[in-house]
């Protein structure tokens, strides 16, 4: 008896099967509530998102959904949006993001709708906006972001840090079972609230003071709904190979999927262990866990100037961290660490900051630290303290620590997806005066336009498929990250031969260019490169 095949996988399977077969259109039906779409999609190169090879079609949308494709559907629309021979896939799915709570401040989306993408997955590296004071859980911060009109999707992991914050507080304590419970029980209800699974940050405090046990029972929970557990890991550099370990050793004992996020070789002393990094992955991969990684398109990361004060100092309130970098003893031994840390990054030359909130230290966005302690007379270790007690610990800054040749190895492997680990920003209001990394407006232009169409990497529907359905198929998104009947009308029209970041470190907030259309939810939101003044985002909810 042969196997069944759901509705959902005929129809989807019958699509790619037309185009496979030279037949010009997708499916050999045209499936519609009338005889009349809301918008047709014309003119036209379709890559569907699997992968395949592209093809000329039409798509009709009605009620935020696609209904059609074929080689022709009339002009039986209220809207239709010539494509002029530009490719047309699904919507980029940016599975890793700090976005949070920037949609309050830039509800269309600008940095990340201008590049393509149409959902963003918040809530990463042990941070969410939620379980907290502002926001008890899930719905919440979704009632308040649904109250708004939005520009993209936005969906979020649970923070792990965060959760163990408000459950255990900001100290290096063991979690009580009582605590764990109570972690647990919180953790499950974010998840029927539709939670995308949980983040851990185990660089940053206090998610950092976890045991494994403790996270791998969180894990469990997630792995009941089907969730995700997407980790930053322990450490990037000088014992990332076991921190890759690590982390599979928790996904095996909680049986839980695994996402790597930012997969990376720190420093140079690290870079020749790219390689083994993937064979690790590979072996686990070949062993039955559910793992894959992610990773944006640029040699230089982006974190808070705290992390060069070791884990066991950077404990507490922000009072009590503050207390001891004005400790002449304990300072001293802090900054011995940082100063290791900067070497291995290179030098204080290839440290920037990016962020600052006092008036007088604004001076220093965009200077590195070796600009900034001449500029202020400062040894860089005196610099560094200063500024981070002036601050209050809150300093952003990007650090140049890896290699070309890596960051290609990741983004071509199978097993890889782009990612920005940024945020939305815009260049008005308040977002647009800092200084984000330029990940933020440039990821998936760049991925496509430098290392497919430049650097000839992989074809353009292979890189889409790595864009749309590799990462939609990891958050378990059901009706997006394809091109088929009955799926979410997230789409974007782009010109192979043009698209491109522009971002730069220094002048980040610089919006892509080739990207000429975008709907989301099936609403016109960008038309010929500029916003239409509608927006059709929503909330995402896992499943």
């Amino acid at each position: 008896m042969g196997s069944k095949i759901s509705r959902r996988d005929f129809i989807r399977t019958s699509v790619i099967s037309g185009a496979a077969l030279g037949l010009g259109f997708a499916g050999g039906s045209i499936i519609r509530a009338n005889n009349r779409f809301d918008t047709i999609i014309k003119g036209g190169i379709i890559y569907n998102g699997e992968g395949g090879r592209p093809y000329p079609g039409e798509i009709g949308i009605k009620d935020g959904k696609i209904t059609a494709m074929a080689t022709s559907l009339g002009e039986s629309a209220d809207i239709v949006v010539d494509a002029k021979g530009a490719a047309v896939s699904p919507g980029f799915i940016d599975i890793h993001t700090h976005t949070d709570d920037n949609m309050f401040s830039a509800p269309l989306g600008d940095s990340k709708i201008y590049q393509g993408v149409t959902t963003d997955i918040a809530g990463n590296c042990g941070g969410s906006p939620f379980p907290g004071k502002k926001w008890e859980n899930l719905d919440n911060f979704f009632g308040d972001m649904s109250a708004q009109q939005n520009g993209i999707n936005l969906g979020s992991f649970v923070g792990q840090g965060q959760l163990r914050e408000f459950v255990v507080g900001e100290n290096d304590v063991r979690a009580t079972q009582e605590q764990l419970e109570r972690m647990k029980s919180i953790l499950e209800l974010q998840m029927e609230q539709g939670a995308m699974g949980i983040s851990c940050g185990l660089e940053y405090t206090p998610g950092s003071y976890a045991t494994n046990e403790e996270i791998a029972e969180l894990c469990k929970v997630v792995a009941k709904y089907g969730g995700l557990f997407a980790i930053h890991m322990r450490n990037e550099d000088d014992r990332v190979e076991e921190s890759v370990a690590e982390s599979i050793d928790i996904a095996r004992a909680a049986g839980v999927k695994l996402q790597i996020s930012h997969l990376k070789a720190q420093n140079a002393a690290n870079w020749h262990k790219a390689p083994a990094l993937l064979k690790q992955i590979e072996q686990a991969r070949a062993g039955g866990l559910d793992i894959a990684f992610d990773r944006y398109p640029y040699t230089a990361f982006s974190t808070g100037m705290s992390t060069f004060i070791p884990l066991s100092e950077r404990q507490g309130t922000k009072d009590e961290i503050i207390a001891r970098l004005k400790d002449e003893t304990i300072s001293g031994k802090i900054g011995e660490y940082a100063m290791s840390r900067i070497k291995r990054l290179g030098g204080p030359q290839n440290v920037v900051v990016t962020s600052c909130k006092q008036e007088d230290n604004k001076r220093f966005i965009g200077l590195n630290v070796e600009e900034c302690s001449k500029l202020t007379g400062k040894d860089p270790w005196p610099f560094i303290r200063d500024l981070l007690i002036e601050e209050r610990v809150s300093v952003s800054i990007i650090g140049f620590a890896m290699t070309e040749e890596n960051v290609k190895m990741f983004l071509s492997h199978p097993l890889g997806m782009p990612a920005s680990d940024g945020s939305v920003y815009s260049p008005e209001g308040p977002l647009g005066q800092s200084m984000p990394h330029p990940r933020s407006y440039g990821t998936f232009p760049r991925f496509i336009g430098k290392y497919c169409r430049e650097e000839s990497l992989m074809s353009v529907a292979e890189a889409v498929k790595k864009c749309t359905m590799l990462p939609a198929e990891r958050l378990g998104l059901k009706n997006r990250g394809l091109l088929i009947p009955g799926y979410q009308a997230d789409i974007v029209v782009f010109d192979t031969e043009k698209i491109i970041d522009t971002a730069t470190f220094a002048q980040p907030h610089q919006f892509a260019t080739g990207i000429n259309e975008v709907l989301v939810n099936g609403i016109w939101t960008i038309s010929n490169g500029s916003p239409t003044g509608k927006m059709g985002g929503g909330v995402l909810r896992r499943g």
